[in-house]
Order: structure tokens, then C-alpha cells, then sequence
């Protein structure tokens, strides 16, 4: 028996279809609400055109470079092109004109070489007052270096209070994670790290640039620095913060694969509070100054093992030691179980053209620390442990 569909089911049918439609946009929407970012103060903007607003005199005096020399280009572009187009339009042989036979005029010559060279002249003063101003260095409050790694920057503050500080800075391992699946939330996604940059206000802070393996730049728009950090060289900048705050930057030249994985965040404090952060910092590293010549326990080096793989590893080789795409996986390694000179060789030198970076930067006994975890963690139950002391002697 054949069955025939009337215009009343036919419409009840679409109906509920449309409803259906309906209901998952909305769901759609409702999740992009819930996802929805908002400006990050210090940070980039949501839909922002301008730059970022300036916290520093340099900035400041960069953004009214900016728009002088953006007024003078927009008005040029009106001028030539509205003559151009009246001329156009005005001299068009449709409506009886005819072209004028003439040969040059000293006067028009003259007009056209001097006036754009007195333009240029002028934006070159102001552009090289501005530029001039950004390399003055001298008289520095507190000089700190900052090391471009693959993927990462390590700080050394050099001069000044809260000399002898040094730290490793690296993006938020959440972060990594967000993006790994494809989920990213939060205003300050891929800015979020570890250990960011502390500085105190109204002091002149001079920024020492170098790098360790390529070409990487250290850059954060809000405090008017943009500075290449070039592997061999040192090159430097500075700013003042006149106000506090967190502020965020990244790295502005392709560095590798994981360039989009290393932010840059300076943690403006007032002095008071910038002084408690160097008493506090000062502790902690005297806490971690391990003599390397102690012959450590397997637990022990295991539990500060640990803390090296999640601050430094986990991003790439994930927390479980699976790796991920390229990245190889520790858990299972041949080179893990069975190589200690091997896996000792790789965390000093790096393997595989950079792609897995040089460590030489951590200490002997978090490189030891961290040896000894991958090889007593997940599956790799092996009881090896790698002490200090042949750390130091591999570094020789």
C-alpha cells in the first residue's frame, strides 16, 4: 500500500527540521559566548587596529612618530591622486580637450626635487630623534640579559638589584596543552608562562639580547622594545615602565617550528614589592645551588626529576612521555632504557638539527635529576639513576 505524505505533514515535518536547525545555532552560539575573549590589559586587544597602548616615554614618542608620518602620507596620497583624477577627468578627450604640446619647466624641476626632499628631510629628523633615543642605554638601573633558547628565553639579571637572579622562562605547559587540542580559551592564550620577567617601576631597565641557537627577537609592543637576538652577538635596548602592570610580547622572528610557543611576559612591580620579589627569588635559588659532587638517592632525584620534565620537557614530549607527531616519545625509548651516555649527549647538545634544543643551561643536578626521572617513570621502571657528578664530567 503506498503511502502519501499531506501538506499539513509535510509542513509539520519541515517545521521541526527548521526547530532542529535552530537549536544546534543556537548551541553554537551559546558555546562561542562561553568562549568568547575580551581585551588583555598589557596584551593585544580584541578586533584591535591601532597599536598597543604605551606604558613607556619610548612608546609614546614611537606612536607620535607613527601618526606624523601617517598624516603626512595621507595627505600626499589626497593631493596626488586628486589631482590626478581631476585631471583625468576634467581633460579627457571625450569632452573636447586636447593634449598640450610642451617641454619641461626649470620651475615645475624644482618644485618636485626639493619639496619631497624637505619631506623626507623632516621625517628622517623626527624618526632618527626617536631612534637615537631608543639606543640610549647608558645609565641603566638594572641590566638583565635575555637568552632567546628553541623554544623559550632565559633571563640573567646582570646588574644592579637583583643581580645574580637567574631563570629559565617558558610558556604555561596548559597553554601548550589548549593547543595541542585544538581548544583554546582565556584572554591571555599562548602568553601565559612559567616564570615572567620581573621589573621595577620608574627605573631604567637595559636589556641584553642574545641567543643561544638561531636568530630570535625579543619584543613587547606596550614597552616600545623590539630587539634581535642574534647567536655570537649582543645587542641591546631599554625601557622605563611608568606604570605597573603585566605586559606581553613574543618572540618576532620565525625561529623554528615552535616560534608561537614562546611569549614573552614582564611583570611591572612597584619598588617595594619589586625588592620582596629579589629577597624571595635570592632564597629560592640558594635552596637549588646543589653541590654536584653529592651522591643523591634514587627517590630523591626522581622527585626533583619531576619538577625539570614538567617545567621544560612536558610541553613537547607531553606529560604522559608520549610525544606527539615528531616529537619522539620517552616512554619506551631504547635510547631512555639502555643509553645513559646517549640520552646524556642528547639534553647537552641537542639532537636532530635543533629540533630537540641544548640543555646546557640547567644545572648538573637538574639534568641529572631529569635523566633519572624518564628512566623510573611510566612504563620505564628501570631503577637507573644518573648522579651529578658524570654530568660534569660529560661537560668537559
Amino acid at each position: 500500500m503506498k503511502m502519501t505524505t499531506t501538506p499539513l505533514a509535510a509542513w509539520q515535518a519541515h517545521g521541526a527540521r527548521l526547530a532542529t536547525a535552530l537549536m544546534a545555532l543556537w548551541a553554537t552560539a551559546a558555546a562561542q559566548a562561553q568562549q568568547a575573549v575580551n581585551d588583555l590589559p598589557g596584551g593585544p586587544a580584541v578586533r584591535q587596529l591601532d597599536m598597543h597602548p604605551p606604558v613607556t616615554a619610548i612608546a609614546q614618542q614611537q606612536h607620535t612618530l607613527h601618526y606624523i608620518v601617517l598624516t603626512i602620507c595621507v595627505v600626499i596620497f589626497v593631493a596626488v591622486f586628486g589631482v590626478m583624477f581631476y585631471s583625468i577627468l576634467k581633460h579627457r578627450k571625450s569632452v573636447g580637450h586636447k593634449a598640450a604640446n610642451f617641454h619641461e619647466s626649470v620651475a615645475v624641476e624644482i618644485a618636485w626635487t626639493i619639496i619631497p626632499f624637505a619631506i623626507v628631510i623632516g621625517m628622517g629628523a623626527l624618526a632618527t630623534r626617536t631612534v637615537v633615543a631608543m639606543k640610549d642605554t647608558s645609565n641603566a638601573d638594572i641590566t638583565i640579559k635575555a637568552t632567546g633558547y628553541q623554544w623559550k628565553w632565559g633571563y640573567d639579571y646582570l646588574k644592579g638589584e637583583g643581580e645574580g637572579i637567574n631563570f629559565l622562562s617558558t610558556l604555561d605547559l596548559s597553554h601548550r596543552m589548549m593547543s595541542d587540542s585544538g581548544k583554546p580559551s582565556g584572554d591571555n592564550y599562548l602568553l601565559k608562562v612559567d616564570n615572567p620577567l620581573v621589573v621595577p617601576v620608574d627605573q631604567k631597565i637595559r636589556i641584553v639580547t642574545t641567543a643561544n641557537d638561531v636568530i630570535h627577537a625579543w619584543m613587547v609592543p606596550s614597552l616600545g622594545v623590539k630587539q634581535d637576538a642574534i647567536p655570537g652577538f649582543v645587542r641591546d635596548t631599554w625601557f622605563r615602565a611608568e606604570k605597573t602592570g603585566d605586559f606581553y610580547g613574543q618572540c618576532a622572528e620565525l625561529c623554528g617550528k615552535e616560534h608561537a610557543y614562546m611569549p614573552i611576559h614582564v611583570k611591572v612591580l612597584s619598588k617595594a614589592d619589586y625588592a620582596a620579589w629579589v629577597a624571595t627569588k635570592k632564597k629560592e635559588l640558594a635552596a637549588l645551588a646543589d653541590d654536584p659532587s653529592k651522591t643523591w638517592q634514587l627517590a630523591e632525584l626522581v622527585a626533583r626529576g619531576e619538577k625539570v620534565y614538567a617545567s621544560n620537557c612536558a610541553a613537547c614530549h607531553r606529560p604522559d612521555g608520549k610525544g606527539a607527531g615528531p616529537i619522539k616519545p620517552l616512554d619506551g625509548s631504547a635510547i631512555v632504557l639502555n643509553d645513559v651516555a646517549a640520552q646524556v649527549n642528547i639534553l647537552l647538545n641537542g639532537a636532530n638539527n635543533g629540533a630537540m634544543p641544548a640543555w646546557k643551561q640547567l644545572s648538573d643536578t637538574e639534568i641529572a635529576a631529569v635523566i633519572t626521572y624518564t628512566k623510573n617513570s611510566w612504563s620505564n621502571q628501570t631503577g637507573k639513576l644518573v648522579q651529578p657528578a658524570e654530568i660534569v664530567a660529560a661537560r668537559k
